[in-house]
């Protein structure tokens, strides 16, 4: 009887360790298995850590571009309440991107071309305009020479830039401004239409 006794015990503790060693296992299965169970969850997480921006951001934007073809002309993802005209061509630097996807409401124009430096950003509602349209002939733009912001700018939300300017590096356009003539590195700007108020911001 106690034979008995001590090989039912060993017998249940065996058992339990199997199943915890199987529990164990099972765990660590899971946890390797979680992307590929789960793949949205990991595009979610490649996304974000890799370029900045939410996987359902990214999908709605994919979506809006790639299926009802809005923006579809435009080589690079727009956020899917913005519209871009890409015209003579859209010049982006490193960092810039970010922008283009997740700032809605934006109007893009690159009629005559525009340049944009290197971790430059900007709100919602920015409005980048390079080409004006013939008096005589609305179908058509006139030429003038490209938009181009420098690096590291900061475009506050709902300011508008407008054909021939040029903002040097490190410039700061304030909310709601409106831009209609060039300004020089390290400019602190705004106002209707927009004046420098500060220098050497780059310092």
């Amino acid at each position: 009887m106690q034979v008995l006794f001590l090989v039912h015990g060993f017998s249940r503790r065996r058992n339990e360790k199997e199943s915890f060693k199987n529990l164990r296992y099972l765990a660590i299965k899971a946890k390797h298995l979680k992307f590929i169970l789960l793949p949205h969850k990991a595009a979610a997480l490649i996304l974000k850590k890799r370029i900045g921006i939410p996987f359902s951001i990214w999908f709605m934007n994919f979506l809006f571009q790639k299926v009802f073809r809005l923006n579809a002309k435009v080589p690079f993802q727009v956020h899917f309440t913005s519209a871009v005209v890409y015209g003579k061509g859209i010049f982006l630097g490193r960092n810039v991107l970010k922008s283009f996807a997740l700032s809605g409401g934006c109007y893009i124009q690159g009629g005559n071309g525009i340049y944009i430096g290197d971790d430059t950003i900007f709100a919602h509602g920015v409005q980048i305009i390079s080409a004006n349209h013939n008096p005589r002939n609305f179908s058509e733009w006139l030429d003038s020479p490209p938009v181009r912001i420098g690096c590291r700018c900061w475009i506050g939300v709902n300011a508008v830039i407008l054909p021939g300017v040029e903002l040097g590096d490190d410039v700061i356009v304030a909310a709601g401004s409106v831009v209609t003539k060039s300004f020089k590195t390290g400019s602190l700007i705004m106002g209707v239409p927009a004046k420098e108020v500060s220098q050497n911001m780059s310092q």
